[in-house]
């Protein structure tokens, strides 16, 4: 094992002595900042942003009652029986091979991806990334089961879902998206105004249907490059909230490889539909300024924004750094996009 699997794992089993979300409500970015620090050059420095954030996480919450095979449907989407869901899904990779227990899990857990603003959904993409690409070891088999145990405590639908089945690519239709009426309020009062926004349905349901598999996948990286670039000037909308338009895709696309492959024109589905409706409930009416920043270099940009600190501006810069890996020539905007993070969102938020 290499100095980084070790000082990943190392992270993620500190990290598995603490809650999921702290102070009522906000969700711990720790498993999923640690692995983006840690693939980008970063690893010498994750213990010490583990131990600056670690500083505002809370305990692990107490057990409730047990879930089973039999009783989940009944505990999905509370949040109380959070740990109960992390035990189960320990337990349950203990028995089958990870792959097995993702892909049985998905299509339940996929629905509700709206739940903490994605968050439960982009921690498993982290993690499936880092099993895929790396070392099965057990910190990361540990830290899967605690994703999904918190997607299913969490798991909250949209108030829409659009079918697609226009003509227009994705960048086209997430322009043509109009935005709810009072953009002043919570996260679940903006999304509770979507059915009631005049044109949003028509306008979410305009983007092209994938026919076959790899047209799936083709549709959701052209999603992730379209919300990454959108960010670079409308992300002031809201600088927190709508990485997750461009973060919370990826994750899906980074979980295809390990899904059966049935599965990715659903999961493209849901993915737009999310992003389509934080676009519509955060996204600023009007452009902002080019942002010049003269030549930079992707590893130049990632080291920008370890120091910045902030993990939402870390993860999206890692997103940010995987729409510029798929273009031969790099993709500017899309670092563009990244250093927009840095600058509106104040470290430590």
């Amino acid at each position: 094992m290499t100095a980084h699997h070790g000082t990943l794992d190392e992270a993620l089993e500190r990290l598995h002595s603490t809650g999921p979300e702290f102070h009522g409500y906000l969700s711990n970015h720790g498993p999923m900042a640690v692995e983006a620090l840690a693939r980008h050059g970063q690893g010498p420095g994750v213990h010490r942003w583990l131990d600056t954030y670690s500083a505002k996480l809370e305990d692990v919450p107490r057990a409730r009652d047990a879930v089973s095979d039999t009783n989940w449907r009944q505990a999905l989407g509370d949040p109380q029986r959070v740990t109960d869901w992390t035990t189960h899904f320990a337990r349950t990779v203990a028995e089958r091979p990870w792959r097995d227990v993702l892909a049985a899990w998905w299509p339940r857990l996929l629905p509700g991806i709206a739940g903490a603003a994605t968050h439960p959904a982009i921690r498993v993409g982290h993690i499936v990334r880092a099993l895929l690409t790396e070392d099965e070891t057990e910190p990361r088999i540990a830290e899967l089961a605690h994703a999904l145990g918190y997607w299913a405590a969490r798991h909250t639908t949209l108030p829409v879902a659009p079918t697609p089945g226009g003509t227009s690519a994705p960048d086209d239709a997430l322009d043509a998206l109009p935005r709810i009426a009072d953009q002043t309020t919570s996260a679940l009062g903006g999304l509770a105004q979507l059915p009631d926004t005049p044109g949003w349905q028509t306008a979410a349901e305009a983007v092209r249907a994938p026919r076959d598999p790899d047209e799936a996948r083709a549709q959701l990286t052209a999603l992730v490059q379209a919300a990454t670039h959108r960010y670079a000037d409308h992300g002031h909308g809201e600088g927190v909230m709508l990485v997750h338009a461009a973060t919370a895709p990826n994750a899906i696309l980074r979980t295809l490889p390990a899904l059966p492959r049935t599965l990715w024109a659903p999961s493209f589905a849901v993915a737009w539909a999310a992003s389509a409706a934080l676009t519509s409930v955060y996204g600023a009416a009007d452009a902002l300024p080019p942002l010049r920043t003269g030549p930079l270099t992707p590893e130049e940009v990632f080291r920008r924004a370890a120091e910045h600190g902030d993990a939402h501006a870390i993860k999206m810069t890692d997103t940010a750094l995987d729409v510029a890996s798929w273009t031969p020539d790099g993709d500017d905007r899309a670092l563009t996009a990244a250093l927009r993070s840095l600058e509106l969102i104040v470290p430590g938020a």
